[in-house]
């Protein structure tokens, strides 16, 4: 496997700090930091595909693309169906919430059960990727993954709904 660029080093890194900025309360910082990482991460990956010269919306097939293709154990399938939603609804829960305050300590309820939802999320999908799929997440070589992984997860649980 070749070794990953300093610039989806870096990327990775801001992205996961974005994450623990949103996780201490730090919302503008958490968009700031997860955003410059998604900036990396897609530079990254425009350098790894110079011959890519297609649209946005060709851009966003070729990560469902490349997000389908890395996610195709089912037991992974299975957790990130149950982690995806954990960690979309912990994310809107932190950021629509305030962490506890020594003055204020029952004001956290909500930000402690939204933290503990994107934590137990990104454990779901972390324990999925390393003891089942046995590879990185996607967004580690292709940042777009963060939105499209989602995406396609959602799509997946809804498409099973209407299957029954």
């Amino acid at each position: 496997m070749p070794r990953r660029s300093s610039t989806a080093t870096l990327g990775v890194a801001l992205s996961v700090a974005g994450m623990g900025a949103l996780c201490a309360g730090a919302k503008l910082s958490a968009l700031s930091l997860f955003g410059a990482g998604i900036k990396l991460l897609e530079k990254d990956w425009r350098a790894r595909h110079p011959e890519f010269t297609g649209s946005a919306a060709e851009r966003w097939q070729a990560s469902l693309a490349f997000y389908r293709q890395t996610h195709q154990n089912r037991t992974n399938r299975a957790l990130h169906s149950i982690g995806i939603p954990l960690i979309l609804g912990g994310a809107a829960g932190l950021f629509a919430s305030k962490p506890p305050s020594p003055l204020r300590p029952l004001r956290g309820a909500l930000w402690a059960a939204s933290l503990g939802a994107f934590a137990a999320g990104w454990a779901l999908n972390l324990v999925g990727h390393a003891a089942f799929e046995k590879r990185a997440p996607a967004f580690s070589d292709d940042g777009l993954s963060f939105i499209a992984g989602p995406v396609w997860d959602l799509q997946q649980l809804f498409d099973f709904g209407r299957a029954r």
